[in-house]
């Protein structure tokens, strides 16, 4: 009967170390990535960078003049510039972020064993 209640606490032990390490990065790569989907997705509403490529010679406000359609090509090409700025800042902060989330486990487990 010892021996059944030892394998059961050994074994619930290592399954449960490996269940915090799936879910610390699984989990929270999931949710790190959901995060960043989510907010590309909300910074498209105010930036419509797809759209604005979709209609980039179109003339601003249906001014079918020269001057409309030079201002709209000229209007449009900041925001499509500001919109892919903004967009790959978006991207390197999220790629830090995740990167720290990767990295903190292992610093933390390294400096508490270099402790001992």
């Amino acid at each position: 009967m010892d021996d059944f209640a030892l394998g059961y606490l050994i074994h619930r032990f290592f399954y449960r170390i490996f269940d915090f390490f799936r879910h610390w990065y699984m989990g929270g790569s999931r949710i790190i990535a959901h995060t960043f989907i989510s907010t590309l997705e909300n910074m498209d509403r105010s930036f419509a960078v797809k759209i604005t490529l979709q209609h980039f010679f179109e003339p601003l406000y249906k001014d079918y003049s020269v001057i409309g359609r030079i201002l709209g090509v000229v209007f449009r090409s900041f925001r499509i510039v500001f919109g892919a700025v903004v967009y790959v800042a978006i991207t390197v902060f999220f790629a830090v972020a995740y990167v720290v989330w990767i990295l903190t486990l292992p610093t933390l487990i390294f400096f508490s064993i270099r402790k001992l």
